[in-house]
């Protein structure tokens, strides 16, 4: 019995250390869109059983990071400008929804006022200040890490993990589409957008139409660029 469970735990770390990398290759845009590949191929590449890899897979394919194909194996989802345009209205509306509930007062998650959420905006404030810093340098990896924390952590706030769940699986999927198209970019200094602290500082202040406003600058820009990449 022993020896079975320490095969399990071996087994969930080798599938989340494969699914991290395969995430990172394919965030990074490493592994290109429309690039097909099987389970064989990939527990060969990292010297693995095939378990770990299939589950890691799937577990990939659920945050929408890659696409599963029953007779090919699995794919790097190939997005386009409509996609996008699809996620920033999707994503534009649950995040509306969750600060909206700052007015309803519902939840002791709600409440800025409290000393521990407090602490917590703190700490997610710094994220946003990591993803401003990393954008101004241009350094998207590093970004992509904070912004999706970022977000992460800000979602919880508000109490429901099930809109959290789906806000961080379109934020993932809105970067697979734009590490895609950002590829024909060579310098991204002062091209990405990075008004985390702002909209933190907004949402302590309680301050709705300002969030708005920062969002709605947020998905312009990044609308317009992804547009703009799109019809080169």
């Amino acid at each position: 019995m022993p020896n079975s469970g320490t095969g399990a735990v071996t087994r969930s770390t080798l599938r989340q250390q494969i699914a991290d990398a395969l995430r990172d290759e394919v965030l990074g845009g490493r592994l290109q869109a429309g690039q097909e590949f099987t389970v064989k191929e990939i527990a060969e590449q990292y010297g693995v059983s095939a378990t770990p890899v299939r589950e890691a897979l799937v577990d990939l394919s659920a945050q929408g990071l890659l696409e599963a194909d029953q007779h090919r194996g699995f794919r790097v989802p190939s997005y386009t400008v409509d996609d996008f345009r699809g996620m920033i209205e999707a994503r534009s509306l649950i995040i509306d929804g969750m600060f909206q509930a700052l007015d309803n007062g519902h939840g002791e998650e709600r409440n800025l006022d409290d000393p521990r959420t407090a602490a917590l905006v703190a700490g997610i404030r710094r994220r946003g200040e990591e993803a401003k810093r990393a954008a101004g340098l241009g350094d998207l990896t590093i970004l992509i890490g904070y912004d999706l924390r970022f977000w992460r952590e800000l979602s919880a706030l508000f109490g429901n993990p099930y809109l959290a769940d789906f806000l961080n699986r379109l934020r993932v999927q809105a970067w697979v589409c734009t590490v895609q198209h950002l590829r024909a970019l060579t310098d991204l200094r002062g091209r990405l957008w990075a008004g985390h602290t702002e909209l933190v500082d907004a949402l302590a202040h309680r301050d709705l139409a300002a969030t708005r406003t920062i969002l709605a600058t947020h998905n312009a820009h990044a609308l317009a660029l992804i547009e703009r990449l799109g019809s080169a």
